[in-house]
């Protein structure tokens, strides 16, 4: 028996910072309002040109140095993002061109905020089963260049920011540590609660002048049952991980929440009943990167000492679709 065991990790956000007062100065709202709901002070946002592939490349090789290997020895890569570079085709091929890896498979993934989760739970699965020894997980998100910056899109524009983070995985003989399992979910007949309109393949044509006039092509959620369903199912898919595993929430030494809401993370903290030392929050400094705030958060932590070798890890997502999901892991 094999297991999955994280060998290095990086992340990379762009150089501007978005404050919340910037914000102020291009549509209604304000620094105290946007923390007060979303504990959200500032975000990065990409300068005109960047692509995700780039971002992707940066975070992959600090998560390549890390883990002391080169990209040869990458075996498979899997990108999750739901903003690509292209309608087609993915930005995985295009990582996999700049980091010259070979004629490797290069997979996306389109589970938006769970992308991670569901990414890793893909990789486990390949390297459990013995199809490839070395995976590169990654996960990239451009957000700033489709967000609605009037008021009527204000909601949502405070909400995201730009950034990529990646993970090398690696197979292990050792049992004593990496994925212990990992546990995905989808629900959708929620889909249209959270999500882009247009372009869409349905439209003769894809997408029409009345889309643009209408704003279908920027992103739409209802708050409420997003915040509703997220500090249900986040909570009920950790309890899940743990159950499967013969644990409580007592044995866990570090949760990461995908970083959506700071409200949302503190509620399922709450429902959990974790302390804050046992909870890696940095939303108020790059606000909800989706695919990429769980990696991020976790290079973050690496380097903030906060996981020793033995910790429970454990990982929880929830997005549009909806999706969601949980992994434990042996650090």
């Amino acid at each position: 028996m094999r297991r999955t065991v994280i060998q290095g990790t990086g992340f990379y956000v762009p150089e501007r910072i978005v404050t919340n007062d910037e914000l102020a100065g291009m549509i209604d709202t304000s620094d105290e309002w946007i923390r007060e709901r979303t504990g959200i002070v500032e975000r990065r946002w990409v300068e005109e040109g960047v692509t995700g592939a780039e971002m992707a490349l940066r975070a992959t090789s600090m998560a390549l140095d890390e883990a002391g290997m080169e990209a040869g020895e990458i075996d498979a890569i899997i990108l999750a993002t739901l903003s690509p570079d292209h309608f087609f085709p993915g930005t995985g091929v295009f990582l996999q061109r700049e980091l010259g890896a070979g004629e490797i498979p290069a997979l996306d993934i389109r589970a938006q905020c769970s992308g991670f989760v569901y990414g890793l739970s893909v990789a486990d699965a390949w390297i459990r089963s013995g199809q490839y020894e070395t995976i590169l997980l990654v996960g990239v998100e451009i957000q700033s260049t489709g967000l609605d910056l009037t008021d009527e899109g204000r909601d949502m524009a405070v909400l995201f920011g730009d950034g990529a983070g990646a993970a090398v995985l690696k197979a292990a003989d050792d049992l004593q540590r990496g994925v212990l399992s990992t546990h995905i979910h989808s629900q959708g007949e929620h889909a249209e609660v959270l999500w882009v309109d247009a372009p869409s393949s349905p439209r003769h044509p894809l997408i029409s002048a009345e889309d643009l006039a209408e704003g279908r092509h920027h992103p739409r959620m209802v708050g409420r049952e997003v915040f509703k369903h997220a500090v249900s199912r986040m909570p009920e898919v950790v309890l899940e991980a743990l159950e499967a595993n013969g644990l409580g929430t007592e044995d866990i030494d570090l949760l990461i929440p995908h970083q959506a809401n700071l409200r949302i993370s503190q509620m399922v903290q709450r429902r959990l009943d974790l302390p804050d030392e046992k909870v890696f929050n940095n939303i108020e400094r790059y606000g909800n990167t989706t695919a990429a705030t769980i990696p991020i958060a976790l290079a973050e932590a690496v380097r903030a000492g906060r996981l020793h070798r033995g910790d429970l890890l454990c990982l929880t997502a929830f997005g549009s679709g909806f999706t969601w999901g949980s992994a434990l892991i042996r650090w």
